[in-house]
């Protein structure tokens, strides 16, 4: 619902600045520079005189908008063990302007990106920290041209890939770990199967976050982000097996070769250091 043009002429206005943080889990909370709470489109925002926006850039090239955060943290909202453990990384940050007065009346979206970098200037002191808004229109400078690749472009159980991953997922014990490894109760079947796959925490503090497996080594995961160590006492995790995105593994692995995503036979770049024999 869209702010109203005649509210933003008036002489004298009621505008208060908000801001909407959607997690990946689904979680979302709402913040305002009001002195009283707002309910805006469902959600209520929490009066917040912590959070500062910096100014906003906006241009009508392809080039992102810049804008930065600042805030303190908050027990029941966000808290030191949730940044430490990545749950706020790459969440949606809208900074929302209504009229306080009238807050269902619609509001007026000034930016919109995910949340970049986070610095915590004088944490332990006060608890403040601050995020970089990386635009929506960054991502279109990641975006890179289809190219012949030997291995499969699609992730294992996306749409194009069309694997039932529900029969590749394991609900295990955690017996202990720290950093970035993680060492399971044992018995776990074919466990290398889930190198290059994906481990969601299901039970314990870290209920909901990710990490990617980068290796297997026996009944212990490398990870590729560290996890805190309190919160490995009593967690089960959810595994999901990898792909490593050669044919031959999608072809006697997962039997999806027709779904295969790439050009296993196309010849590599050391095609042009070869030469006819005479």
């Amino acid at each position: 619902m869209s702010l109203p043009q005649a509210v933003l002429e008036q002489a004298v206005t009621a505008l208060a600045v908000c801001w909407r943080l959607s997690r990946a889990d689904g979680v979302v909370l709402g913040f305002t520079s009001h002195d009283h709470d707002l309910v805006i489109d469902g959600v209520v925002f929490r009066a917040t005189p912590g959070m500062t926006p910096s100014a906003v850039t906006q241009t009508d090239s392809l080039e992102g908008d810049s804008m930065s955060l600042e805030g303190v943290l908050d027990v029941a909202a966000i808290t030191a063990a949730d940044l430490a453990a990545g749950r706020w990384s790459g969440a949606v940050v809208e900074v929302l302007v209504c009229d306080w007065s009238d807050p269902g009346a619609g509001f007026l979206c000034l930016s919109r990106g995910r949340i970049g970098e986070l610095a915590r200037p004088g944490f332990a002191a006060t608890g403040a920290f601050q995020v970089e808004l990386v635009s929506d229109l960054e991502v279109v400078d990641d975006v890179l041209p289809v190219r012949l690749s030997p291995i499969c472009r699609s992730d294992l159980g996306d749409r194009q890939c069309g694997v039932d991953l529900d029969r590749l997922r394991r609900i295990w014990a955690v017996s202990g770990g720290g950093g970035s490894r993680l060492t399971l109760a044992p018995g776990l079947v074919a466990a290398d199967r889930f190198r290059g796959g994906r481990l969601r925490f299901v039970r314990g503090p870290l209920t909901g976050i990710d990490r990617n497996i980068v290796e297997v080594i026996g009944s212990e995961l490398r990870l590729d982000a560290a996890v805190p160590e309190r919160g490995l006492s009593g967690a089960w995790v959810r595994l999901t097996q990898g792909c490593d995105k050669r044919i031959s593994t999608c072809r006697d692995q997962y039997r999806n070769v027709l779904a295969f995503g790439g050009e296993p036979h196309v010849p590599g770049t050391d095609a042009l250091l070869r030469y006819a024999r005479p």
